[in-house]
């Protein structure tokens, strides 16, 4: 019972996977497994993910734990149809999208969750992934589509939880260097004794970045207390963490700069740069309240404090394109799940959840200069204190009324309120009254034979404003929104042809009405209207041989406008959403070759998208990719790797459009150049 209990107090999703190694989900079950996942207790506690949702993908630790990245959101780009926006910009680096939502920053789409612990900041952005690294990791966990009644606020497409290691005796090191200067230390400690659980992390990285002014040097540790009582039915802990990040910003750079060099920084970024810290605490408690009830609950804290400054173009004009943005948001949330076990055909889940958000956001401007003198800003565009408060409650049936059919209805409320001050005027404002918002599910899994299953789902999820000042805000004269409501639906089967392989296929499409292209940084607001995301999802999984496995995957997807016009009233409907890929790709092989030797490639692609609103400055930002590595065992205890990433050496770069900071008619594309081809050597310890 000790050991059952200790496996839930991180996350509902890890009361019940799969056996090491091996990548097949029950029968009824649409979910895909890269990896190794250990076992969990199935009996009791919150219903695992798996169970209850169609399109689920779990990344084992095995895959992720001996990856060297600068950011743990790149992990992530390894599972199917998985877009990574690549900003590379200091602190504020990129992030992981999917289902034709993108990583600009305009609509957040995508939840995010460590340990089960909502994780976004307040625009949706998803800063905190930076706090884990690989070796803390345990598996990562995506949930696509609509019908997740679970979370509420930035689950419009979906989610990602990372659950981190918990439970067990280990002492895991890893140190790595490589190409840019890059230094790197990750240690885990864990320990069991008595009813006690203990497990600790530490990571360091610095390195000099692949372009001129981007050093950056990081800090993350975490500390993680829980305690089964002898003869108890319950498990409590307490998990801390803490993360810190300064680091140099080289700047965008304009078509001939990046002709001249892929790897410079322009005078005019020489004083850019971001300073960042992240803090985390929560209490955990899962009490079995009788066989068949079952109690979990998550007390949670999280704080995040930026400070960036940044010079966006060379153009001299006005003080825009010079801006300190500081951020400093505290999140305070509980959430309570109850699931009752009233027989092998019926299982009831349900829970609320409570989260307040004060929030202060300043963004000061700066005159011209090369580069930008940050001492004395000539205005302020924001001085914001606001608050947010999110109210939210859901259920959900899974019935079986044969052993081979799950069916899951569902529904979930959320209701939001807040009050903003804008310093710099005295004005106060409330949030946009949105009422409760009503969503909706309702999924169906029927096995039609060991090795087949069907299933459909249908949902509807929101997208509310978010940000600090109008139209989040209602300011005088400010018209009210609706939230936006996305209807999604999804058909698919999943197949194993062959023992230890499996395979995938599903259809869906997502429609939203009056969606908005929202960006609290900036204060820009923009109605996209009605909007249609359809797309094909492909993925493949499996041992060839005892020593062989391979994956692939290969999603296509398009992202439309239905019907909406630009502020010069020319109709955009039929237009991609800007930033979209058409396709995202993957592959990959592992060939244990001996004991001591193990061999790996993977290759990433992702199709060029449009970068403005009208479709009407051609497409860029598309790649193929490939990293592959080598292992040798020392000894039982000691590894080294030697990585080589992007191995061909392409060159590809994130694009965005720039048409805020340039004057009228000389808008123009900006450029991240990425990495070119890199070498890491890591030397890894296990006892």
């Amino acid at each position: 019972m000790k050991t059952k209990l200790l496996s839930l107090a991180v996350s509902s999703a890890l009361s019940s996977l799969y056996s090491p190694g091996h990548a097949a989900a029950p029968d009824g079950d649409s979910a895909i497994v890269l990896g190794e996942v250990a076992v969990r207790a199935p009996a009791s506690g919150p219903l695992p993910t798996h169970s209850i949702l169609s399109s689920v993908d779990i990344l084992g630790g095995d895959k992720v734990q001996d990856k060297n990245v600068m950011n743990s959101w790149e992990l992530i780009g390894q599972m199917p149809g998985i877009q990574l926006t690549e900003t590379r910009m200091g602190a504020e680096s990129g992030k992981a999208t999917f289902r034709a939502f993108n990583g600009e920053g305009y609509i957040n789409g995508i939840k995010v969750l460590i340990d089960g612990i909502p994780s976004n900041v307040n625009s949706g952005n998803q800063r905190f992934i930076d706090m884990i690294f690989p070796l803390d990791i345990e598996y990562i966990e995506v949930v696509r589509g609509t019908n997740d009644p679970r979370y509420g606020l930035h689950n419009i497409g979906g989610n990602i939880n990372l659950v981190t290691r918990q439970g067990g005796n280990y002492t895991d090191g890893r140190l790595t260097v490589g190409s840019f200067n890059t230094r790197e230390l990750q240690v885990a400690l864990g320990r069991d004794s008595g009813g006690w659980s203990q497990s600790y992390f530490f990571a360091k990285q610095d390195t000099d970045g692949h372009r001129d002014h981007s050093e950056s040097e990081k800090y993350s540790a975490s500390a993680k207390w829980f305690y089964t009582p002898t003869g108890a039915d319950l498990t409590a802990g307490v998990i801390v963490r803490a993360y810190s990040h300064q680091a140099e910003e080289p700047g965008f750079l304009t078509a001939s700069e990046l002709a001249a060099s892929r790897s410079q920084s322009a005078a005019k970024n020489a004083r850019d740069g971001d300073d960042r810290d992240m803090k985390h605490v929560s209490a955990h408690l899962d009490w079995q309240l009788n066989p068949s009830t079952s109690l979990s609950s998550k007390l949670y804290f999280n704080t995040c404090t930026d400070d960036r400054k940044v010079t966006f173009t060379s153009n001299p004009a006005g003080s825009a394109p010079r801006q300190r943005r500081m951020w400093d948001e505290d999140q305070t949330g509980l959430m309570t799940t109850l699931t009752w076990r009233a027989s092998d055909a019926l299982v009831i889940d349900g829970g609320f959840n409570v989260e307040h958000q004060d929030n202060r956001y300043r963004r000061y401007r700066y005159a011209y200069a090369v580069p930008t003198d940050f001492s004395k800003p000539v205005s302020t565009s924001n001085d914001d204190s606001y608050t947010l408060r999110n109210l939210g409650a859901y259920v959900q049936a899974v019935i079986k009324p044969i052993d081979s059919l799950k069916i899951i209805p569902g529904f979930r409320a959320d209701k939001f309120s807040g009050r903003t001050e804008l310093h710099t005027t005295g004005a106060t404002a409330s949030l946009q009254d949105y009422g409760w918002i009503s969503q909706p599910k309702f999924s169906v899994v029927y096995g039609v034979t060991p090795s087949t299953s069907v299933y459909a789902n249908w949902g509807r999820t929101f997208q509310i404003l978010t940000g600090s000042r109008a139209p989040a805000y209602l300011t005088p004269g400010q018209a009210e929104f609706r939230p936006s409501i996305n209807t999604g639906k999804e058909i698919g089967v999943k197949l194993k042809p062959l023992a230890d392989t499996e395979v995938r296929v599903a259809v869906w499409q997502q429609d939203a009405t009056d969606e908005v292209a929202n960006m609290p940084s900036t204060g820009t607001t923009v109605g996209l209207g009605q909007t249609r995301r359809k797309g094909v999802d492909f993925q493949a999984t499996g041992r060839v041989t005892d020593k062989l496995k391979l994956w692939l995957s290969h999603s296509l997807q398009e992202a439309t406008v239905q019907r909406a016009f630009t502020a010069g009233g020319v109709s955009l409907a039929g237009k991609e959403v800007f930033s979209t890929p058409r396709y995202i790709s993957n592959v990959g092989a592992e060939y244990q070759a001996t004991e001591k030797w193990r061999f790996s490639l993977q290759g990433r692609a992702q199709g060029s998208y449009y970068i403005d609103d009208l479709n009407a400055k051609g497409k860029h930002g598309g790649f193929v990719l490939f990293d592959t590595s080598v292992r040798y065992a020392l000894t039982k205890a000691a590894s080294l790797d030697l990585q080589l990433k992007n191995l061909t050496d392409r060159k590809y770069e994130y694009v965005w459009y720039d048409n805020f900071f340039w004057p009228a008619g000389s808008e123009q594309p900006m450029y991240s150049p990425g990495p070119g081809r890199s070498a890491y050597l890591s030397l890894n310890l296990k006892m």
